[in-house]
């Protein structure tokens, strides 16, 4: 019996570890597709680079990287975030938003 717990117990432990670091990879992105959502947004409003890149940053996971890039009457803003706590391994969450850009109204290009 203590031979199999000896065995048991560490595969339970990876497993229950493997799980959590699983969550919270789930929840990294939702917060990158959170945080894309809200540049495309201001990005939308023709609000300028450095603060769409600030709201999105707010509300992506810490460390994120932001990019926003317009293209004719499009912009698209780019979340790329690594999972908390095992910050090694080489897997990142992505999340791309896109919007059409609102008209300024009273002013002139």
């Amino acid at each position: 019996m203590t031979a199999e717990s000896a065995v048991v117990l560490p595969v339970l432990v990876m497993f229950a570890l493997a799980l959590v670091w699983g969550l919270l990879a789930v929840a990294a992105q939702i917060q990158c597709v959170d945080a894309a959502r809200t540049g495309a947004r201001a990005a939308a409003r023709q609000d300028p680079d450095d603060a769409v890149i600030e709201v999105a940053g707010d509300v992506a996971p810490d460390g994120a990287k932001v990019t926003v890039a317009r293209e004719g009457g499009v912009v698209r803003v780019v979340v790329v975030a690594r999972p908390p706590v095992l910050r090694g391994l080489p897997f990142e969450v992505r999340e791309e938003a896109v919007a059409a850009a609102e008209e300024r109204v009273g002013v002139e290009s």
